[in-house]
């Protein structure tokens, strides 16, 4: 119960910025769907292409949609010459409002077609324009069809915005996503829980205002309306500017496992102890935290050198880790990046097996592992069967598995464990390898190149020495042992289970931070 009432503590900001976005995307829909309704319950043509459009949103899925904004945006502000967020609140704003469409645009043309004609030919009978028609008949039979289309939006548009944690803006999700990577189940019931209180109370204020539309009683729809300003207002309340000396605001991004959680809350309370007030965005996609840190949205993160190499120099060679760091940092500096250096330690891809299976299929490395592929089950994490290191491998190795199954990082282990993969693409920095005496299989070939963690820096932040200076003592000092622990400290399933913040604690203690 305490593990879930410190979830809950981290539940204010977050609530604050979903439902920010969450009631913007859902405003900005029915400022859309609304007049375009009444337009289309007019205009036949009109209404199968607004609805067709609003409906084959609805097949892509809210993840998805998402994501599809970011290279959108990015490409924008590339012909304009920036100016354009991709990342964070508008691709959030802008997904979630085409998700709002539908139920609205479609509850009101249905209730526009269903009012009776006498009553129409009545308006018009009595010599009102189309305006007055529009205002004082159509507007009033039709409310309370669009406001249930308006309940409905609310919820789909609620549930949905706990996503936009992939695309760096915060959110409910944000305790999901974290609590789901380090089975830390206390996060994911406060952010489900919050989630749910969210959209069953805006959906009881809604019904509310669609009871008062449906009765005509205007003291019931307009006290719901206040109380639904009332309650947005008061939820975000942590968002308004405070009075009093502003601390500097940093913002730290994360992807989204144990270790980047960890060295993120590192990188935090060396900041915080600096002076600066600290921000999280936890659960990024590679590209998108990199070109967050580019765009000036996150001030500080960890990547690792293959990563960068491969996914986003595009380059397939493999060359000594040392050569490669120094490209990267040319690399990064013309990308409005800055590279501090290395932490100390590599994560690299490193395909692991159970001991047993592993000695009696004799299988040492991925040559070995080569011939006995058709007959075994391949578990990878989310990113890795589409990243450049796995066709690198599979390539130099002529590696064809039985089957090949993406896992987040936490179940591909559980998937081993339980059988339903016989391979992992491990990581050489996880802690659950020695507890799990799992066999690491060489690479003679060097197919898989260097992943040596790096700091990166935004360009802003570069040039600001009390912030250089408060990480720069986490350059080289952190030895892959230590990283090991400290993952396993949050990644072990027990009693003796610890959170990123505390694993942070204890890795500073261990290294002489």
């Amino acid at each position: 119960m305490s593990a879930f009432l410190d979830a809950l503590a981290r539940v204010p900001p977050l609530l604050a910025q979903h439902v920010l976005v969450s009631m913007a995307a859902l405003a900005l829909g029915i400022l859309i769907a609304v007049p375009l309704a009444f337009a289309c319950a007019r205009r036949p043509g009109l209404s199968r292409v607004a609805l067709g459009f609003a409906s084959l949103v609805q097949t892509i899925p809210a993840l998805a949609l998402l994501a599809l904004f970011f290279p959108v945006l990015l490409s924008l502000s590339g012909l304009v010459g920036g100016g354009i967020p991709a990342l964070g609140f508008l691709p959030s704003l802008l997904a979630l409002t085409l998700y709002a469409l539908l139920p609205i645009l479609r509850n009101g043309v249905t209730g526009l077609l269903g009012l009776d004609p006498a009553v129409l030919q009545a308006a018009d009978a009595v010599g009102m324009t189309r305006g007055q028609k529009l205002r004082l008949v159509e507007a009033p039979l039709v409310a309370p069809v669009l406001a249930a289309g308006i309940r409905t939006a609310a919820v789909w548009t609620i549930g949905a915005a706990t996503l936009s944690t992939t695309v760096g803006q915060p959110s409910l999700g944000d305790l999901i996503f974290a609590g789901l990577q380090t089975q830390a189940w206390a996060l994911v019931l406060a952010g489900c829980f919050a989630a749910a209180a969210l959209a069953l109370t805006v959906d009881a204020l809604i019904g509310l205002i669609e009871r008062g539309l449906a009765t005509r009683r205007r003291g019931l729809w307009i006290g719901g309306l206040i109380a639904l300003a009332l309650g947005c207002a008061l939820a975000t309340q942590p968002l308004w500017p405070r009075g009093g000396q502003a601390r500097q605001q940093v913002v730290i991004g994360a992807k989204n496992f144990s270790e980047q959680y960890i060295l993120a809350r590192l990188i935090g309370d060396r900041l915080t102890h600096a002076g600066y007030d600290v921000s999280y965005r936890d659960g990024l996609g590679s590209t998108v935290a990199f070109e967050a840190t580019a765009g000036g949205r996150v001030d500080v993160y960890v990547d690792y050198a293959g990563t960068l190499w491969t996914t986003a120099m595009h380059r397939h060679d493999s060359p000594p880790r040392a050569a490669m760091l120094d490209a990267l940092k040319d690399w990064a500096a013309t990308r409005d990046v800055a590279m501090l250096g290395p932490l100390g330690f590599e994560n690299a891809y490193a395909f692991a097996m159970k001991a047993p299976l592993a000695q009696r299929l004799g299988v040492r490395s991925l040559a070995d592992l080569a011939g006995r592929a058709p007959g075994l089950k391949l578990g990878s994490d989310l990113e890795f069967l589409d990243r450049p290191e796995w066709a690198a491998v599979r390539d130099a190795y002529g590696l064809r598995f039985a089957s090949m199954t993406p896992y987040s990082p936490t179940f591909m282990y559980r998937a081993l464990e339980s059988g339903r993969a016989d391979v992992i693409s491990a990581f050489s920095s996880d802690g659950r390898i020695a507890a799990e005496r799992l066999t690491v299989l060489g690479d003679p070939k060097r197919a898989i190149p260097g992943y040596d963690a790096v700091l990166l820096v935004a360009k802003d932040r570069a040039g600001d020495a009390k912030f250089v200076e408060a990480l720069r003592p986490m350059l080289n000092r952190i030895p892959v042992e230590a990283m090991r622990e400290a993952n396993y400290r949050v990644d072990r399933d027990d009693a003796a289970k610890e959170s990123p913040e505390a694993a942070a604690r204890w890795l500073a203690k261990r290294v002489g931070l």
